[in-house]
């Protein structure tokens, strides 16, 4: 829990860092500086059954709020998840069964509360209150908006202009989100920049329903690793939340240079201070992109994972990455099967004394198929070819022979 003379600066962090809209600022402001607990509401479509780094920017914020002591209240969208979210979409979705969407939630939320506290988190189905909805209750829901406001959504107007197809139940959909918020009385609704009209249609129902507005806040859509389009599993562009460690670090080693800075202030807590003074020493080259990366990797994999799997899976792509390095032809040299590290760099021919090794050794700068080795009086058993590294340049295949040292 956040305490009592850090609440402001908190508060005023999480409306400004990792956000885009927020409606209506001061309102809300006023009322996370309070001591009421607010609900604040996320629902989900759980239309695919991973979810990726992109909701997690937004799940992180979630638990900025409850760090705060606000109460978490997470929708799952087993109504609307089979029509599907029409936003951002040129085309109609195809509606998902009962079965497959519940499916989908169970791994889902598994993966939800990877990142959001679950002691501090109600989880309501939707169906609940849909499921009890009559023919009458549709009606009256579709009666409190207009078709020519729903029109001015950028992508019906753009679908109805083309002349492609809109289906009632697309027109329907942000009119059952925003029910959700009248059903759980929400005080605040999160979700990313694509939902911002059906946020604020939350707001419009709700007033017609004689309650107080939510407040909104949304955040900006993650780019995927190709570095242009958002994070979705559509693209291929994702990196999935229930992603191996190894694989996880790998994929954040990918991305462009140029996403650096939205993915450090979007997935970590570092502070923007210290992302900002990174970046400049990048553009001046001074640090290498490379090395800013590895850090972002080993920070979201030690919160998604554990500090321990993020340092295997820096080991690990060290070792792969070094590995491809390694030049096609290299010295190749009979060795002990079980020896001295400082006895290797010596026999490798990298050193001249084991004083010298032994210093090698100590800077950091010996590995052996990839790992580091710090301790030059390590005793290793070799059982098959390995390769020594002496700095950037240098390697040798140690061949091990049955006799040892």
């Amino acid at each position: 829990m956040v305490q009592v003379h850090e609440r402001e600066a908190f508060v005023d962090l999480l409306l400004s860092r990792g956000t885009v809209d927020v409606v209506v600022r001061e309102h809300l402001r006023a009322r996370l500086l309070g001591e009421q607990p607010l609900r604040v509401k996320l629902g989900v479509d759980p239309t695919r059954p991973d979810i990726h780094l992109g909701h997690y920017a937004c799940f992180r914020k979630l638990r900025q709020f409850q760090a705060l002591g606000h109460q978490v209240v997470v929708i799952i969208g087993d109504w609307t998840a089979r029509i599907g979210d029409p936003s951002g979409r040129s085309s109609q979705r195809p509606m998902l069964t009962a079965e497959e969407v519940r499916a989908n939630a169970e791994t889902y939320l598994e993966q939800f509360f990877k990142v959001v506290d679950v002691t501090r988190a109600e989880i309501v189905w939707q169906s609940s209150w849909f499921g009890n909805f009559t023919l009458e209750d549709v009606i009256r829901l579709a009666s409190k908006y207009t078709v020519a406001k729903l029109l001015t959504r950028e992508d019906f107007a753009k679908r109805y202009e083309e002349g492609s197809p809109i289906s009632i139940t697309e027109l329907l959909y942000p009119l059952l989100q925003a029910y959700d918020s009248v059903a759980i009385q929400a005080d605040v609704e999160i979700g990313g920049t694509d939902q911002l009209f059906n946020l604020l249609a939350g707001r419009d129902i709700m007033r017609e329903y004689g309650l107080e507005p939510q407040d909104i806040l949304t955040v900006p859509l993650l780019v995927g690793t190709d570095g242009h389009m958002k994070m979705s599993k559509s693209y291929g562009n994702y990196i999935a939340v229930n992603d191996p460690p190894e694989e996880m670090f790998g994929k954040i080693m990918s991305i462009p240079d140029h996403v650096l800075g939205d993915y450090f202030r979007l997935l970590t807590d570092i502070p923007d201070e210290e992302i900002d003074r990174m970046l400049v020493e990048m553009r001046a080259g001074r640090l290498n992109p490379r090395d800013a990366k590895e850090h972002l990797a080993f920070v979201v994999v030690s919160d998604l994972h554990s500090p321990e799997a993020a340092e295997r899976a820096r080991e690990h792509f060290h070792r792969v990455h070094r590995l491809r390095e390694i030049p096609e032809q290299i010295p190749e040299v009979p060795v002990p099967g079980r020896a001295r590290v400082l006895d290797y760099v010596v026999l490798a021919g990298f050193a001249r004394s084991n004083n010298e090794a032994r210093r090698l050794v100590q800077q950091g700068g010996v590995r052996l198929n990839g790992r580091r080795l710090d301790d030059p009086e390590e005793m290793l058993e070799l059982h098959e070819p390995v390769v020594l590294q002496v700095g950037k340049r240098r390697f040798a295949r140690l061949l091990p022979r049955a006799e040892s040292t």
